[in-house]
C-alpha cells in the first residue's frame, strides 16, 4: 500500500490503522434488515363460489387492463381517459409517488461518504505591526459504517413505501375509472328513464282527453275523469326527480374529470330529447384463480408493501439499540496570498474513527423498537382484512350480477305483455267494454315496468363494472401480469 510521503510516521501510522479498521467493519457488516416481507398466512379458497352463465374461471383469463372500452361507448371511454388525466385526486396520488421517489433517494445518499469543500480569507493586526493575511481551502469527508445494517433497513423501508405509493396510484386510477363509469351508467339510465316517463305521460294525457269527452257526452262518470287527472300527475311529478338526478350525474362527472360542474351538459345532456342506450357489456369473462387474482389487486399490493416498509422499520429500531461508527477527515491548504495556494502552501490534513455506544436511555430505543412491532402487527392486520375485503368483493359482484341477469330477463318478458296489456285496455276502453280502472291499472304496470327495465339495466353494467373493478381490472402491474406462483384447481391456496 503506497504511502502518502508528507505525512509523519505517526500520521502514516494512524492512517494504516484506521484503513485497516475500516476493512474490517465492511467485512463485518451485517444487515439486521429481513430479505422478504413478513406476511401472514392467509387462507384462500381454490375457486370462486359464484360464478355463473358465461362467467368461467380457468388458466386463460380475461385481460381487463382497459375494461372500459368492452362497453364500446366513445363517450365513456373519453370520459375516463380524461379522468385518468385530470382529477384531483390522481394528481394527488402522483405527487405522493414522487416525494416517495425523493425520500428514498435521500436515504440511499446516506449510505455513501459525503464530501463537502470550504474556503475562507482571514485579515488580522495585532498591535502596531503589520496586518497578515491568511488564505485557506480545503475539503472535508466523513464516512459511517452501517455495521448493524440501520441505514439499509431505513432505504428499504423508504424503498417500499415508494413501491406502496406506486400501487397506491393505481388504486385511485383502478376506482376512479370505476367510478367515472358507474356515474357515467347513472346518467344514461336516468335519461332512458325521463324518456319512458315521458312517453308514458303523453299516453295517460291521451287517454285524459278521451276520458274528457266521454264525460261530456255522458258515456264516462267524473270519477274515471278524476282518476285519469290523479295517475297523469302523478306521472308528470316523477319528472322533476329524474332531471335532478341528471343534472347532479353531470356535475359528478365534470368534477370526476378535473372540471367545473356545467362544462358536461353540451356533450352528454343530448339524452333529454334522444337518450342514448344505456351501455351494456359482455358478460363473457374467463376469471382467474382467486390467489392470482388477489395479486392482480392494486390494494392487496399496497398493504403488502406496507407490511415490507413495517418490518424494515422493526429492523432500523433494533439497530439504533447497537453502536456506531464513523470516520472523517480533512484535506486543506494553508497559504498567505491567495497565489501562494497553488504553490507553496502548507499542507493540513486530520483523520477521526469515533464510536457512539448507547449506555443508557432509561428503555427509550426498546421502547422503540417495540413500538414497530406493533406497527408491524397492524400492518399485518391490514394486509388480512384487504384480502378478506377482496375476496367479498368479487363473490358479491358475482353474486349481484347473476341475480340481476335473471331479473332483468323476467322484467323484459314483464314489460311486453304489460305494453301489450295496456293498447288492449285502451281500445277496449274507447269501444267502451271495459272500465277506466283497468286502463289505469294497465298504464301504471306499463309504467312501473319499464321503468324497472331500464333501471335493472344500470344495475346489471354497475355490476360488471364493481366485478371488473373487484378483478382489478384498469391496471397493468409491473411486468405486465400477475406476480407470483399461480395456483391451480384443487390445490389449496394461501397468499404470501
Amino acid at each position: 500500500m503506497k504511502t502518502n510521503p508528507l505525512l509523519s510516521f505517526p500520521e502514516r501510522h494512524a492512517h494504516s490503522v484506521l484503513s485497516l479498521a475500516a476493512v474490517v467493519l465492511l467485512s463485518a457488516c451485517a444487515s439486521l434488515a429481513p430479505s422478504g416481507a413478513d406476511l401472514p398466512d392467509t387462507s384462500l379458497p381454490t375457486a370462486w363460489s359464484a360464478p355463473g352463465g358465461n362467467i368461467t374461471q380457468g388458466a386463460s383469463v380475461t385481460v381487463l387492463a382497459q375494461w372500459w372500452q368492452r362497453f364500446d361507448d366513445p363517450a365513456l371511454t373519453e370520459l375516463v381517459t380524461q379522468a385518468l388525466q385530470a382529477n384531483t385526486s390522481v394528481r394527488s396520488a402522483q405527487a405522493a409517488l414522487l416525494q416517495a421517489r425523493a425520500q428514498r433517494d435521500v436515504q440511499q445518499a446516506g449510505l455513501g461518504p459525503s464530501l463537502g469543500s470550504s474556503g475562507s480569507a482571514q485579515r488580522s493586526r495585532s498591535g502596531d505591526n503589520s496586518p497578515t493575511n491568511r488564505f485557506q481551502a480545503g475539503f472535508d469527508a466523513s464516512w459511517e459504517p452501517d455495521v448493524f445494517g440501520g441505514n439499509r433497513s431505513a432505504v428499504n423501508a423508504s424503498e417500499a413505501d415508494t413501491r406502496a405509493a406506486e400501487t397506491s396510484l393505481a388504486g385511485v386510477q383502478v376506482s376512479l375509472a370505476a367510478e367515472v363509469a358507474v356515474t357515467y351508467i347513472e346518467l344514461r339510465s336516468l335519461q332512458t328513464r325521463l324518456a319512458i316517463a315521458r312517453s308514458n305521460l303523453a299516453a295517460q294525457t291521451e287517454t285524459l282527453q278521451i276520458t274528457r269527452w266521454r264525460v261530456q257526452a255522458g258515456l264516462a262518470s267524473s270519477l274515471d275523469l278524476e282518476q285519469a287527472v290523479a295517475a297523469s300527475e302523478q306521472t308528470a311529478a316523477q319528472l322533476p326527480s329524474l332531471q335532478t338526478g341528471i343534472a347532479q350525474a353531470l356535475s359528478g362527472l365534470a368534477v370526476l374529470t378535473g372540471q367545473a360542474p356545467g362544462t358536461l351538459e353540451a356533450a352528454l345532456q343530448s339524452g333529454l330529447t334522444a337518450p342514448a342506450p344505456i351501455p351494456q357489456a359482455s358478460a363473457d369473462l374467463a376469471l382467474a384463480f382467486p390467489a392470482d387474482t388477489l395479486r392482480q389487486r392494486p390494494d392487496v399490493r399496497t398493504a403488502e408493501h406496507r407490511v415490507s416498509a413495517a418490518l424494515a422499520r422493526v429492523s432500523q429500531a433494533d439497530a439504533a439499540r447497537y453502536p456506531s461508527f464513523r470516520l472523517g477527515g480533512s484535506l486543506g491548504l494553508s497559504a498567505l496570498t491567495l497565489g501562494a495556494l497553488s504553490n507553496g502552501a502548507s499542507l493540513a490534513s486530520s483523520l477521526l474513527a469515533s464510536v457512539s455506544v448507547p449506555l443508557f436511555d432509561g428503555g427509550a430505543a426498546v421502547g422503540r423498537v417495540r413500538a414497530q412491532e406493533a406497527a408491524l402487527e397492524q400492518a399485518r392486520a391490514s394486509y388480512q382484512g384487504t384480502v378478506l375485503s377482496a375476496l367479498k368483493d368479487v363473490e358479491d359482484a358475482l353474486v349481484s350480477l347473476q341475480g340481476n341477469q335473471e331479473r332483468l330477463v323476467r322484467l323484459r318478458a314483464a314489460s311486453g305483455a304489460a305494453a301489450n296489456a295496456e293498447l288492449l285496455a285502451r281500445q277496449r276502453y274507447e269501444s267502451g267494454l271495459i272500465d277506466f280502472r283497468a286502463v289505469l291499472d294497465t298504464q301504471r304496470t306499463l309504467l312501473s315496468t319499464q321503468d324497472s327495465v331500464a333501471a335493472t339495466q344500470a344495475v346489471l353494467s354497475a355490476d360488471l363494472v364493481r366485478l371488473y373493478k373487484s378483478l382489478g381490472g384498469g391496471w397493468i402491474p409491473e411486468g405486465g401480469g400477475s406476480a407470483g406462483a399461480t395456483t391451480t384447481p384443487g390445490t389449496p391456496a394461501t397468499l404470501r
